[in-house]
């Protein structure tokens, strides 16, 4: 592992961390400055460690790290937002940890991204303050999918270029995107989608946050939607991610 300095003050996002160790922790970061890191918490899991509460999933922490033989050494930290609310709430904890297992596959370390960083703030200020943050995160879902170049196309079809007409069409995610009816039968692993999915996914696509809040979805719909978004994630990643059973599963339970 390269490092090009010997200290680096960082704003971060606590991904995962592991035991490592008697009683260190092994951190995966997100960090505006240096982008995603790993560094070692040394002596976290001991009770008197006072940067235990600062340095727990969800939390944007400010962090003073020290360059240490394979790792990061994290030697001061504070917390900036501990984001209470995810952490009261089952189900915001799902989307939270989604939008971090998100954020977890698609970059490498120390590429820093600073327009993602600010995605990522602003989803989980918004999954805490959202009654419902479903259109939140399908919001996220498609920016993050626009940052890491795999936007998805909904207003033409890939393969033969014309416009997508009012009615249910196809998806493609080999393809990255719609197909009309006549592509779509022809392309074998597309899969069908009804007119009022890709209404609301081009609707969030090409609108501002606000904008797409007074978006009113029928319930049906967002289903759909879900399915359609984790099946082109599943493509792009090679393997299905693990948050979104963990919130159907609380979703399901509390109704």
């Amino acid at each position: 592992m390269a490092f090009s300095k010997r200290l680096s003050k960082v704003e971060a996002f606590v991904i995962t961390h592991r035991e490592f160790g008697e009683a260190d922790r092994l951190l995966v970061l997100y960090s505006r400055e240096e982008g995603k890191l790993r560094a070692i918490a040394k002596g976290l899991r001991r009770a008197r460690s006072r940067k235990a509460g600062h340095l727990e999933p969800f939390t944007r922490t400010v962090l003073m790290l020290a360059r240490g033989k394979s790792f990061w050494i994290v030697t001061q930290a504070e917390t900036v937002e501990a984001y209470q609310p995810i952490k009261d709430n089952l189900l915001k904890t799902g989307y939270a940890a989604y939008t971090l297992e998100l954020l977890d596959k698609f970059t490498s370390e120390e590429e820093p991204n600073p327009v993602l960083y600010r995605l990522v703030k602003e989803t989980l200020m918004r999954v805490a303050r959202l009654e419902d943050p479903f259109i939140a995160i399908r919001r996220f879902e498609l920016q993050l999918l626009d940052i890491s170049g795999y936007r998805p196309e909904f207003f033409y079809c890939v393969q033969c270029k014309s416009e997508i007409k009012p009615e249910d069409q196809y998806f493609s995610a080999s393809q990255g995107g719609a197909l009309c009816p006549k592509c779509g039968v022809m392309a074998g692993e597309s899969r069908a989608v009804t007119l009022h999915v890709l209404k609301y996914l081009r609707y969030i696509q090409r609108s501002s946050y606000q904008q797409a809040l007074q978006a009113h979805i029928p319930k049906q719909v967002c289903l759909e939607m879900e399915s359609l978004m984790q099946y082109y994630l599943t493509y792009i990643l090679e393997k299905k991610l693990n948050s979104p059973a963990f919130i159907r599963d609380v979703a399901d339970y509390q109704k």
